[in-house]
């Protein structure tokens, strides 16, 4: 069982930048995928990025490739996502979650095995 806390979210302006933190809760963490989607008020739900267990591989969806950053400290059961270059349309709620395998039709689906709750991402122009 892992439960999964964003922080982080907040006004920024365009082309600022902001980090999204994920504080996790349950020693299975560091064998967990984490990845980041995000949900825009009448948009479907986003796959943003991938990190694997061990930090060796990771995955990102075209919109956020070369923008956004995703890393995780298993020493602290905590996962990131650094933003740069933000744009109004990234405005969104973000939500980390995780997931026991690393199959990429499964996170581009959005079927993974916890989520947190959610934090808001709002970019002014």
């Amino acid at each position: 069982q892992v439960q999964l806390e964003e922080s982080g979210g907040g006004l920024v302006q365009a082309g600022g930048s902001l980090t999204l933190s994920c504080a996790a809760s349950g020693q299975a963490f560091r064998r967990y995928t984490l990845a980041w989607f995000r949900q825009a008020p009448g948009k479907l739900r986003e796959f943003l990025a991938a990190i694997n267990s061990d930090s060796t591989t990771t995955y990102y969806g075209d919109s956020v490739k070369g923008r956004f950053t995703i890393s995780r400290d298993n020493a602290k059961m905590t996962g990131s996502l650094q933003m740069n270059d933000l744009r109004p349309d990234d405005t969104a709620t973000y939500y980390c979650t995780a997931d026991w395998s690393w199959t990429i039709p499964t996170m581009l689906n959005g079927d993974m095995d916890y989520w947190g709750k959610g934090t808001l991402v709002t970019i002014s122009s």
